[in-house]
């Protein structure tokens, strides 16, 4: 026994050292990690197999050491040849990132009186247009508006901080592609024009007593809006954003025009003082009133696509454009003959009573204004020269007379007077009826302006020498009433030809004196006289030289082109907030109105919350659902929300500069957004939630709180607001004030807000936390790295308008919202994909690894393939303006984006378990001391064991 045990013990440690061993050789092979290390001979201990290949297998190795034998029987020597000189897993796989993409945008410029037809019979022609406006057919970045920061300064002079607030670039990887087709109109089509302005013009003011020539007449938007969209619609341009450039002839009695939506301040007045005229009016709501102008909108398309190529050119014949042609003079003549004979009174309150019978917002506004006997409540919209309609179609008039607005004082890109080029100074002379005085004006003008020369003229002792001054006096006297009122006129004052007969007798008399005078110095002063005469040939036929003609037209026409270039960063595709805006399937507007106090009558509610559900609407694009809740809050019942609202509640000095330039202090109460929206976070109750699932972004909640002060001073956010778009949440302040000066004019008047109503403003906001939505004045300025604006294109009756109190929302601002949405995806879908192929392209190409690359390119290349089709699914849908179909393809984009960088990732990662075991060989390091040191311990135990011993002595 005891022989056997001791062979146990020795068999024990023989394993024990050899484990040791082999456990030190592991983690040898632990501690040097990736770094190469050169081969040893395989130890006499290598599992499984003696060879001299033998490699060290664990158990992921052996699960798939099959598969690689079975893919690598398929492959070829020289498609692994390929896979190993890439280099790159990226350049194998022909992946690189991407710039930008491209999304075709269809532009018609439409030229009306521009056939020789219409003011100062100006006539271009193709090469002309194509010279200039082909510019225009360019790429362009959309660009997302920095963040305001907070100033002292008035607001509209704060400048973005260029601070970014999101992931996505200002300058979006996005780049419109711009395809501008110029259309020119027939006569026809000027004529109706032209007769659609003077029949639905009225003056401005109809107690005004003056002559026709001397007062300002208002063109009616709603006639003139269903002439524009009907010829838009029956060529079949509604798949195209319609600029129209109108230059219609100066009609002789209505020279001075404008175009305006409603009534007038004056006619206003009048509606409040003149008891019979508003009792007409008020006693016509819920009449109908026939509108001849509603005319069936007949189609014959231009052509039937839009020519999406480099500049493309069009005439429209009579044939194109007869029938409607036809049929909207024979509408106009029913205009004609109902306003025929009728006094500006009268036209006044027809006009009104279209209004009431509209069932719009405006005449809403004018019922309500009426009933409570104060129509000069209501704000009257500007007089302008262009306009952005409902559907997709702006116009600019460039007869039209020269209007102003924007920013009181300190703003930027305002409208002037000649910030639209004028047909009449570029191409003139003017006739004499529109820029000239009448005969009897100009000789008092005359005899005035010899009375002030020759008052201060004294009199020289040298009867010759007088004579001279005395004719360089009148020379005077003659140019500065040449360049008043001769330069210029078609058609000369008899005045005008009276004096030049009499500078040729100056001329005669100089000729004379230069010749005659003993005086040195007198002859060189009439010399100098005589060839000032010749040289500038006052009061005779103007000669103009071809060159100079050219500059003329060259000017306007880049001055034009230049107007037309900021439609499109301000109008069509304007820039958006910085920020991610996403499409959701249902958008669900959570209305809490809060009052301080409860109401006497607890059903009522102090918003007109049909209206602005109404105008929510409008902002859905067609896809989506909307869904609705109102809630009324009293801050006395709610302790939280009450705190909440004091604790944000501030007050300010403001300085104000108005229309004159006077300044004046103003103390405003406000409440801090920040402060407000950070107490609404806390309350769970409130919070803003977005819904999330497999199949993409289904739902949005958008809260919207909407506060109600009572008593006289008004309530703003933020100092200058009465709305606020947050990422969270929306903020709206209601005063009692109807009508309050902003910081805004037009036509040197203040634009006054109706602060009790401010669903234009809370609109406003609304679409800025959906979709990013900003003033149509601002956009990104890339030579400034920040926010510029331009007010060109501000006026019209919708929500981003300033010109204007209408709330609607034009196609313009729809398609923008869509867009939007559009834009983000694609941006975030071009960040994930390169952010894959970078991954694929920092990976190295080796042999080992192109199993397992192979084995997967398949499902890789397919997701990135699926990526690119939506991409150009999406761009040849947006070419067409479809972008109700864009919207439902943004999720597929998104998830598929996903799964491309998901892949890249998988993939990447199961090239590194293939790189590193199987290209690791085992090689077990022994210490042949310790083996030798482990052989004489089993020798002496041995020895010890199993040496003879002497037998003990018996002891009896």
């Amino acid at each position: 026994m005891a022989r056997f045990a001791a062979l146990s013990v020795l068999v024990l440690l023989a394993a024990a050292t050899l484990v040791g061993v082999q456990g030190q050789g592991e983690k040898t092979i632990s501690n040097k990690g990736w770094q190469a290390r050169p081969r040893k001979p395989p130890s006499v201990l290598s599992l499984f197999n003696m060879k001299v290949k033998s490699k060290f297998w664990n158990e992921n190795v052996m699960s798939h050491v099959n598969e690689d034998w079975e893919v690598s029987k398929e492959i070829s020597r020289e498609a692994k040849a390929n896979y190993t000189k890439a280099g790159f897993l990226g350049y194998y796989l022909n992946l690189e990132e991407i710039d930008a993409l491209h999304i075709p945008v269809p532009v018609n410029l439409i030229f009306v009186g521009f056939n020789g037809d219409g003011n100062q019979a100006i006539k271009l022609g193709q090469a002309e247009l194509e010279r200039w406006f082909s510019n225009l057919d360019h790429l362009m970045e959309h660009t997302r508006v920095p963040q305001l920061g907070e100033s002292l300064t008035p607001f509209y002079r704060l400048k973005g901080d260029g601070a970014q607030r999101h992931h996505l670039p200002l300058v979006s990887n996005v780049h419109y592609n711009y395809s501008m087709h110029s259309i020119e109109m027939n006569a026809g089509v000027t004529q109706v024009f032209e007769r659609a302005i003077a029949a639905l013009s009225r003056r401005e003011d109809p107690t005004d007593t003056k002559n026709d020539t001397d007062v300002m007449w208002q063109v009616d938007m709603d006639g003139m809006s269903h002439i524009f969209s009907s010829f838009i619609s029956f060529l079949q341009l509604d798949d195209a954003y319609n600029i129209i450039i109108l230059n219609p002839k100066r009609n002789a009695t209505r020279a001075n025009y404008g175009y305006r939506r409603g009534l007038s301040e004056e006619e206003l007045r009048l509606l409040e003082n003149d008891g019979d005229a508003k009792m007409k009016v008020f006693q016509s709501k819920g009449l109908r009133v026939i509108n001849p102008l509603e005319k069936d909108r007949y189609q014959k398309p231009l052509y039937a696509r839009h020519p999406m190529m480099k500049f493309a050119w069009t005439t429209a014949d009579y044939k194109d454009t007869g029938h409607w042609v036809d049929a909207y003079n024979n509408a106009l003549t029913e205009v004609e003959k109902d306003l025929h004979g009728k006094s500006a009174v009268d036209t006044m309150i027809h006009t009104a009573q279209k209004i009431l019978a509209g069932r719009s917002g405006e005449g809403n506004g004018l019922f309500r204004a009426l009933k409570d006997a104060k129509p000069t409540n209501l704000q009257a919209d500007c007089l302008v020269n262009t306009w952005v309609g409902k559907e997709r179609w702006a116009f600019l008039d460039l007869t039209a007379a020269p209007f102003t607005w924007g920013s009181t004082v300190g703003g930027e890109g305002v409208r002037v007077e000649r910030s639209l080029p004028s047909v009449d100074e570029s191409f003139g002379p003017h006739s004499t009826e529109y820029n000239g005085a009448t005969e009897e004006q100009v000789q008092e003008d005359l005899q005035n302006m010899v009375h002030d020369r020759f008052t201060v003229f004294e009199e020289k002792e040298d009867p010759q020498q007088h004579a001279v001054d005395m004719l360089l006096a009148e020379i005077d006297v003659y140019e500065m009433f040449y360049f008043k009122h001769c330069q210029g006129r078609k058609v000369h004052l008899a005045l005008c030809e009276e004096l030049r007969e009499r500078m040729d007798d100056v001329k005669v008399e100089l000729s004379s004196f230069s010749e005659e005078l003993p005086d040195e110095s007198q002859r060189t002063k009439a010399s100098a006289a005589l060839k000032r005469i010749e040289e500038w040939n006052l009061f005779s036929a103007p000669t103009l030289k071809p060159e100079a003609f050219s500059l003329s037209r060259d000017t306007f026409l880049a001055h034009l082109a230049s107007t037309l270039s900021g439609s499109m960063k301000h109008l069509i595709t304007p820039s958006t907030a910085d920020g991610a805006f996403h499409y959701y399937e249902k958008i669900v507007f959570q209305i809490y109105i809060i009052t301080q106090e409860k109401l006497k009558n607890a059903m009522s509610v102090p918003v007109d919350v049909e209206a602005l559900v109404g105008s929510l609407k409008e902002l859905i694009v067609p896809p989506q659902r909307v869904a609705f809740s109102v809630k009324k809050v009293v801050l006395s019942d709610d302790p939280a929300l009450a705190m909440a609202f004091s604790v944000a509640r501030r007050a300010a000095a403001v300085p104000v500069l108005l229309v004159d330039g006077t300044y004046r202090a103003s103390n405003r109460v406000y409440l801090d957004s920040l402060l407000l929206q950070a107490q609404l976070q806390r309350l769970n109750e409130f919070a803003t939630t977005s819904d999330l699932n497999t199949q993409g972004r289904a739902s949005l909640e958008v809260p919207i709180f909407w506060f109600v002060r009572s008593g006289e001073e008004p309530l703003f956010i933020d100092k200058h607001y009465v709305a606020k778009a947050l990422p969270d949440m929306v903020f709206v302040v209601q005063s009692n004030q109807s009508k309050w000066e902003s910081h805004l004019q037009c036509n040197s008047k203040v634009v006054h807000w109706d602060l009790n109503r401010p669903i234009k403003a809370a609109v406003a906001a609304v679409a800025e936390h959906l979709a990013g939505l900003v003033e149509t004045q601002l956009t990104y300025s890339h030579a400034h790295q920040n926010t510029a604006q331009d007010w060109t294109w501000v006026a019209g009756s919708h929500v981003l308008s300033c010109t204007a109190k209408g709330y609607e929302v034009s196609s313009f601002q729809t398609d923008a919202i869509a867009r939007s949405y559009m834009v983000t995806a694609l941006d975030e879908s071009i960040e994930i994909l390169n952010a894959g192929i970078s991954l694929l392209s920092k990976e190295g190409t080796y042999e080992k690894t192109f199993a397992v690359v192979k084995s997967r390119q398949t499902k890789l290349l397919r997701h990135y393939q699926s990526v690119v089709h939506l991409w150009r699914r999406i761009a040849s849908l947006a070419e067409t303006l479809r972008y109700g179909e864009v919207v439902k393809l943004l999720t597929y984009l998104e998830r598929d984006a996903k799964d491309f960088y998901m892949e890249a990732n998988e993939t990447v990662a199961a090239m590194h378990p293939i790189k590193c075991l199987k290209e690791r060989k085992v090689d077990v390091d022994f210490d042949w001391s310790k083996v030798l040191a482990g052989v004489v311990v089993v020798v002496v135990v041995l020895w010890l064991l199993l040496r003879r011993r002497r037998p003990k002595p018996k002891i009896n």
